[in-house]
């Protein structure tokens, strides 16, 4: 009886033991599955994570410049820069563009639906209607309106507006970057404006011209310095203006074989890159092309809108403080280097300290050149 007992006990305690057995083997295989699906999940999320990541930070590599160049623009319409009195009877008129409401800073577009090229073919087109009214289009501030102006006959018999108008501007600055996959460069980081009116010019057609640096004016505290070029090769530009914008001029390059040099390929170094410190900028002074020079980024101005004044910049080469200064005018546009990276570039100069002056991001550039959105 008891044997009996026994075998039945043993038995059952076999059956639990297998049963038992076969819980633990199912909970094991059910547990790696559902780690895996967790490891794979968790390598799919840091997989898509890291693709997004290199998206938005495409590497993006420009030719520095540092070479000067010259810079022709012709503008849209004339931009109207002074009052002038008209001489009849010996007694003075007031001007008639003044007296109709055009101001200092308008862009003259149109006469009586007639567009404007040029300041001659303004005077032309008011004398050739032989009328005392007509209706001017102007463009201020970007925004177009207006204007019925009487003209007044001159004791030579001519009609005139009483207004100074420019229609065309040149100069030397620096170009700041070329950018070989659209063909894009870009050069001093800051507009061009007018002197008079400090209104920035509206382009409709523009020359990129080779320029040689024949001296340099010394900047002293109060009095800023400038490079002296002459433009080369005048009928030959070698790239074209699209664009004068808060952050510089922008266009295309006819022959890029002036711009591209294996040894001056930078990737960009973005705004939240740029570090306080030192850093290189790449700039001509003279007959012997572009150099580096040492200076050392001071402030670093936090912006999240374009701005040609991103940064201030303190120049600490030697050399450079003995020839020029500091920061002359037509040194605008200078690339800045810093850790191998082109993160800006030159734009203004402070007038009682020479040797210090702005920069902008290389960020801020590469939007108007719409090279990045």
């Amino acid at each position: 009886m008891k044997n009996e007992f026994s075998k039945k006990r043993l038995k059952i305690v076999s059956l639990v033991i297998i049963t038992l057995i076969l819980v633990l083997s199912s909970f094991c295989t059910l547990q790696t599955e559902i780690s895996n699906l967790f490891y794979s999940n968790v390598n799919k999320e840091v997989g898509l994570k890291i693709s997004q990541s290199n998206e938005s930070n495409n590497v993006i590599e420009l030719y520095a410049g540092g070479t000067p160049v010259g810079v022709k623009i012709s503008t849209n319409g004339v931009l109207v820069v002074g009052y002038s009195d008209i001489a009849d009877n010996n007694k003075n008129v007031e001007s008639p563009g003044k007296e109709s409401g055009i101001q200092l800073g308008d862009i003259l577009l149109e006469v009586d639906s007639q567009k404007i090229e040029n300041s001659k073919d303004l005077s032309k087109k008011i004398n050739s209607l032989k009328k005392d009214k007509i209706e001017i289009l102007i463009n201020r501030n970007g925004t177009e309106i207006k204007k019925v102006v009487n003209l007044f006959k001159s004791e030579n018999n001519i009609y005139k507006l009483g207004l100074w108008v420019r229609d065309s501007t040149a100069g030397v600055g620096t170009l700041t970057f070329y950018h070989k996959d659209t063909n894009t460069y870009g050069a001093l980081g800051h507009p061009i404006t007018d002197n008079e009116t400090e209104k920035i010019l509206s382009v409709k057609n523009g020359e990129l011209i080779e320029s040689s640096i024949i001296s340099v004016k010394k900047g002293q505290r109060g009095t800023p310095g400038e490079l002296k070029g002459v433009f080369v090769n005048t009928d030959s530009p070698f790239g074209n203006v699209v664009a004068n914008t808060q952050c510089g001029i922008f266009g295309n390059i006819i022959d890029n074989n002036s711009v591209i040099n294996s040894n001056n390929l930078y990737k960009v170094g973005y705004k939240d890159e740029v570090k306080l410190g030192k850093a290189q900028i790449i700039s001509t002074i003279d007959e012997n092309g572009p150099k580096f020079y040492d200076i050392e980024i001071v402030k670093i101005i936090n912006q999240t809108s374009s701005s040609s004044k991103s940064m201030v910049i303190k120049v600490t080469d030697q050399n450079l403080l003995e020839k020029t200064g500091g920061i002359v005018q037509g040194m605008s546009g200078s690339p800045i280097i810093q850790n191998n990276k082109i993160i800006g570039a030159i734009t203004h100069v402070l007038v009682n300290k020479p040797d210090t002056g702005y920069g902008i991001y290389i960020e801020w550039m590469l939007q108007d050149a719409n090279i990045i959105k």
